[in-house]
């Protein structure tokens, strides 16, 4: 059994490959590049997981495969489809800690929202996932396997069906505190010989880790959403933790610098919307006042309430009044819909089960089985 066990953890998963490591891993062998390609195209758009099936490789070289790799996902122990049409995947992680993915369809659209961390290190008080703690980065395999899991499930590949039109980075965690996996794992949702999704349609959603967003102008062109949530430097350092070394001065010189030569790219700024904390009109002037000469739009975020929060919603009318002041002083601004509240897939809900290295929580989440009858 513990042989067994070393010869797993010896092999390479496949899955943990993008394009540039795939061709590197066939050079090492001996292997001409394309089959860098040929094994993505296996890999993502024909969604196999025998190596065996791979018919346009000879038998020895499937034969060298099966001995040096494997292809292992996490386990999909739950999923859930709410009355919107949103589903929700809980999935097993070989460490036995969980996360969630969560897919928003509307109209043509269909966004798949992917977690990038177990759990979450930066404390937003507004946010279920914070109050778990934190344990590890996820790798680039258990990145790209929601991807992977949410094109089974709602059937065909990307390239085909099109159900997924759009991914964003908004899962549980913070994308830009696991870079080089994150970077990784969204080259591959963009290569062509994997999902093929356009640079425009994929979005890193991040609270602001300033030397990291300037390190992602220089290898990525993705959409870049900024979580904001106030407009005054005390306020986010209550709510938004990480402000305390990266203040709105900075990270917001950071987003102009990050689409400085990217003609036509706005920044998103998401704002959840607290009652009485962060919900005026002159709040919103403020906000108005911080954008100016951002290319930007504006998420308004109704909050979505979890079991020990001291925040409430805003009311429809105060969003309204926010959404006038911006609108008026010609911000694109949209108000976000509440998407699948009843299986707590909402924006702020996602909560898996994390195996606390922060010791802040014990575990914060309850996995719920899957019944024999499912």
């Amino acid at each position: 059994m513990r042989n067994d066990r070393l010869e797993r953890q010896s092999k390479v998963n496949l899955l943990n490959l993008d394009q540039q490591a795939m061709k590197a891993f066939f050079a090492a062998r001996g292997e001409k590049a394309f089959r860098a390609s040929q094994l993505l195209k296996w890999l993502h758009q024909h969604g196999v997981d025998e190596i065996e099936t791979m018919t346009n490789l000879g038998k020895a070289l499937r034969a060298s495969l099966q001995q040096a790799c494997e292809i292992v996902m996490p386990e999909v122990v739950y999923e859930q489809a709410s009355e919107d049409g949103t589903v929700k995947w809980l999935l097993k992680l070989a460490d036995g800690n969980c996360i969630e993915t969560v897919y928003i369809p509307e109209g043509g659209r269909g966004t798949l929202c992917v977690s990038s961390q177990v759990g979450c290190t930066l404390k937003c008080s507004f946010c279920s996932t914070a109050r778990q703690g934190f344990n590890r980065n996820l790798e680039v395999y258990e990145i790209i396997s929601q991807l992977r899991v949410a094109v089974r499930t709602l059937g065909g590949g990307v390239k085909d069906s099109r159900a997924i039109t759009n991914v964003v980075m908004m899962g549980m965690g913070e994308p830009l505190l696991n870079f080089d996996n994150v970077v990784s794992a969204m080259d591959l949702m963009m290569d062509d010989m994997a999902y093929g999704l356009s640079k425009r349609r994929i979005t890193l959603s991040t609270a602001g880790v300033v030397p990291a967003l300037d390190r992602l102008r220089e290898v990525s062109d993705v959409s870049l959403a900024v979580s904001l949530h106030a407009t005054n430097d005390e306020l986010r350092d209550e709510i938004v933790p990480i402000n305390r070394k990266y203040p709105i001065k900075e990270l917001l010189a950071a987003c102009r610098r990050y689409i400085d030569d990217k003609p036509h790219r706005k920044v998103t700024f998401e704002y959840v919307m607290l009652e009485g904390v962060n919900d005026s009109v002159a709040e919103a002037k403020q906000l108005v006042r911080l954008l100016e000469g951002i290319p930007s739009k504006v998420n308004l975020i109704p909050f979505n309430p979890f079991p020990g929060t001291d925040y409430h919603p805003s009311s429809r009318a105060v969003i309204d009044r926010f959404q006038e002041t911006l609108m008026s002083a010609g911000l694109v601004t949209i108000r976000r819909k509440t998407r699948g509240e009843d299986i707590d897939a909402a924006c702020g809900q996602l909560v898996g089960k994390v195996q606390d290295r922060t010791r802040r929580s014990a575990s914060f989440g309850v996995i719920k089985q899957v019944s024999q009858e499912a």
